[in-house]
């Protein structure tokens, strides 16, 4: 998969087939479509560019909304590249583009700048100016500029939609499990081990503190989870901790990890950790040593369960 930072770097001279949109979390109804895209593309000699979008297009053109998302952009990239596309348009969306008519994006952009032969486009795709353009527009536009518009059903988007909300859902809730099983994959948060306070080490507990720069990235519910961990290409299991850690008289949420089997220093080393099952809320105890007890208990049910579960 060749990717690129605009559509203005887009290089390839080849016809090409293209979808559209934000396919946030690349889950398990976004693999469908991108799975109708690439088999078309090799049905009909053609290749299958996804033209997205970063930032969102409500980041900018509503600020106040705080949108949250599946996935960066970058776990996106990464989730795009096991699906088979030939090319990933990342486009960047300004207000200066959101000001381009109907027919100036799709002469300059789809015709003029992709090759596009054939469009895989929702029903209640808008697009242009205001967003004022829909399907049978597109349809018009490719009488005009000789490419041909196959719609994705009602049906089909529904259930993408559904799959979205639900897997935001599930994650505000701590529900990992009806999260993983939406998206296909092990949600997942990506970042870089920074220097915390040290209170984990005094509990014997040393823990690794992840730094999420990405505002937007959604955080799951406060509570203790199963991880799995990948850092610097080493794969490791853990337990996190996302919350406040209360008992010690925290008050910023953190995303700390303890690992299993490993104790050494990691700081400012990159890591991704994938969620894997919920433990338990976060809880506010009496003292220290029962909250060391609790994490004994922690680390027990995650032997258990990641013994359960190879």
């Amino acid at each position: 998969m060749k990717e690129y930072s605009s559509a203005s770097t887009y290089t390839n001279k080849r016809p090409c087939v293209v979808t559209i949109g934000t396919f946030d979390g690349v889950h398990i109804g976004h693999r469908a479509i991108l799975q109708r895209l690439v088999t078309t593309a090799q049905k009909e000699d053609l290749d299958s560019v996804l033209l997205t979008f970063f930032p969102h297009p409500r980041m900018v053109l509503q600020k106040e909304a705080n949108i949250q998302l599946i996935n960066t952009i970058g776990e996106r990239t990464e989730m795009m590249k096991k699906t088979g596309l030939d090319h990933l348009i990342i486009h960047p969306f300004t207000q200066e583009f959101s000001r381009l008519t109907a027919m100036e994006y799709v002469r300059d952009i789809l015709v003029n700048t992709l090759n596009a032969k054939k469009i895989i486009i929702g029903y209640d795709h808008r697009f242009g100016r205001n967003r004022t353009a829909n399907i049978e527009d597109l349809r018009e536009f490719g009488r005009t500029y000789g490419f041909e518009v196959e719609e994705i059903s009602a049906q089909e988007l529904n259930e993408v939609a559904v799959s979205s909300t639900k897997i935001r859902k599930a994650l505000e809730a701590g529900d990992i499990e009806t999260a993983n099983n939406f998206l296909g994959y092990p949600f997942m948060l990506s970042g870089t081990i920074a220097k915390g306070k040290g209170i984990g080490r005094t509990l014997d507990y040393p823990t690794a503190n992840l730094s999420v720069s990405e505002e937007y990235k959604i955080i799951p519910k406060n509570g203790v989870y199963v991880v799995q961990a990948e850092i610097s290409g080493n794969l490791t299991y853990g337990i996190t901790s996302v919350g406040t850690n209360p008992t010690v008289g925290g008050t910023h949420q953190t995303v700390e990890t303890y690992f299993l089997d490993i104790d050494q220093d990691l700081y400012f080393k990159p890591m991704r950790i994938e969620f894997l099952t919920r433990i338990r809320n976060e809880e506010t105890f009496d003292s220290i040593d029962i909250l060391k007890e609790a994490i004994r208990q922690d680390e027990a049910f995650a032997r258990t369960y990641l013994k359960t579960h190879e």
